[in-house]
C-alpha cells in the first residue's frame, strides 16, 4: 500500500472519529434522550465506516466511539442511567468496537459483486444496530442485573422491565434507521470514490 493511499485512508479514518465526537458533544445529533437511556444515530456512522473501510477500520471508528462515550460517563456529561453504567468500558467500549468488526466483516462476506450492494448494506445495518443494542443492554443485566452496594440506591431488578422496552421501542427503530440509511450513505461512496471501490480491488 502506496503512502498517498495510507494518508488517503487516516484521513477518511480522522473524519468518521471527528464526525463521532461532534455526535456525542453536540446536543440532538448523536443521542436523543428517552428517560434515563437515550436514543442513538451514532452506530450508523461506526456502520458506514465499517462496510465503505473494513473491519479493521470500522472497529477503530467504533472503538473512538466507545472511549468518548467512556469519557463522558466519567465526567457526567452523560445521561443519568449512562453516567452509572457507561463507566464500565465492557458496556461502553467493547459493543461499539464490535459493530464495526462485525457489520464490517459480515459485508465484506456478502458483498461479492458491487453491483448488487442493497441487500449486503442493508442486513450489515441491521446486524450492527443490533450488536450495539443488545450488547449494551446485555451488559448492562449482566453487570448491574443484581444491584451492587455502590448501585444501591438504584433497583435494578425493577428497571428490568424498563430496559427490555429500550430494546423494543428504541432497538427497533435503530436497526430500522440504518437499515435505511446505510444502504443510502454507503453506496455511493462504496462505487464512486476511491477509498469505497478498494473494498472491491
Amino acid at each position: 500500500m502506496g503512502k498517498r493511499r495510507v494518508a488517503g485512508r487516516v484521513s477518511i479514518l480522522g473524519l468518521f472519529a471527528a464526525i463521532i465526537i461532534l455526535q456525542n458533544y453536540v446536543p440532538m445529533i448523536g443521542y436523543l434522550p428517552i428517560g434515563p437511556l437515550s436514543v442513538t444515530t451514532i452506530h450508523i456512522t461506526v456502520i458506514i465506516a465499517a462496510v465503505v473501510l473494513g473491519p479493521v477500520d470500522g472497529a477503530i471508528v467504533g472503538g473512538v466511539w466507545g472511549i468518548v462515550d467512556w469519557i463522558r460517563a466519567l465526567t457526567v456529561t452523560s445521561s443519568a442511567l449512562g453516567n452509572i453504567v457507561m463507566v464500565n468500558p465492557l458496556i461502553s467500549v467493547l459493543p461499539r468496537i464490535l459493530i464495526g468488526l462485525i457489520a464490517g466483516w459480515l459485508f465484506t462476506k456478502l458483498a461479492k459483486d458491487k453491483t448488487k450492494l442493497g441487500l449486503p448494506l442493508l442486513v450489515s445495518g441491521i446486524v450492527g444496530a443490533l450488536t450495539n443494542t443488545v450488547l449494551v443492554l446485555g451488559g448492562i443485566a449482566l453487570f448491574f442485573g443484581n444491584g451492587s452496594a455502590v448501585l444501591s440506591a438504584i433497583n435494578f431488578s425493577a428497571l428490568t422491565p424498563y430496559i427490555l422496552l429500550v430494546a423494543a421501542t428504541n432497538g427497533i427503530p435503530e436497526a430500522v434507521a440504518a437499515a435505511i440509511l446505510v444502504p443510502l450513505i454507503a453506496t455511493p461512496l462504496l462505487k464512486y470514490t476511491k477509498i469505497g471501490q478498494q473494498r472491491f480491488a
